[in-house]
């Protein structure tokens, strides 16, 4: 449907992937409920979008995949391809194959030993409040993006891109009209943000959407 030209132009905003370097983690504030507000965080290159959650914010029993980060201060999420996105690299056929044809998908969970914004200064990171049932609806997102096993436990993919990230097998087909930012998106309309999920496919897309609405 696409000249190759016109491909690789649609193709290489969606799915660059993220890169952070920081010290060592400050010590993390203690355990609360899910009765007030939230604040969470959303990350961008430019090219790739990620969820981000203060660790302390998640239950114990919320999110089994917090307890493989016990040193982190915030739990990035980001989705993507399993065969692009946790390849350094990948090359260009396995970029097309991802976009052009449903593959499997992996979920990249970060463990940031410091605040997003320091972790990303060349980026882009809105802060956004959002209500308790609206936290809860986006933890039960992303629960559901899990792949388990059949004891329920979720299911290591590869080491991460960093050494304090890992690449975890996940729910649902990856290509081009279902990427890591349309993935962002649906989370965010989870919990209640007004952005439209449907039609969002570029990181530019979400950031724009959520500057009308950052707390």
């Amino acid at each position: 449907m696409f000249g190759f030209p016109a491909v690789l132009i649609m193709l290489i905003p969606l799915m660059a992937v993220e890169t952070a370097r920081s010290s060592e983690p400050p010590a993390r504030n203690p355990a609360v409920g899910l009765s007030a507000q939230k604040e969470i965080f959303v990350a961008s290159n430019g090219w790739h979008s990620a969820i981000f959650i203060a660790r302390s914010a998640i239950p114990v029993d919320a999110d089994s995949v917090a307890a493989d980060f016990p040193a982190a201060y915030y739990l990035g999420f980001g989705w993507g391809d399993a065969d692009y996105f946790s390849k350094r690299d990948p090359g260009v056929l396995t970029l097309l194959g991802a976009a052009l044809q449903p593959t499997p998908s992996v979920l990249h969970v970060t463990g940031l030993p410091t605040h997003p914004r320091d972790a990303f200064p060349k980026g882009e990171v809105i802060g956004l409040r959002v209500p308790a049932d609206g936290f809860r609806a986006l933890l039960g997102f992303l629960n559901a993006t899990f792949a388990r096993d059949g004891a329920g436990r979720v299911i290591v993919h590869a080491p991460g891109l960093h050494s304090y990230s890992t690449f975890y097998r996940a729910t649902g087909d990856f290509h081009l009209f279902n990427n890591c930012n349309s993935w962002t998106a649906r989370g965010l309309a989870a919990a209640g943000i007004p952005i439209d999920s449907d039609s969002i496919l570029r990181a530019a897309g979400i950031m724009e959407a959520l500057r009308k609405v950052e707390k």
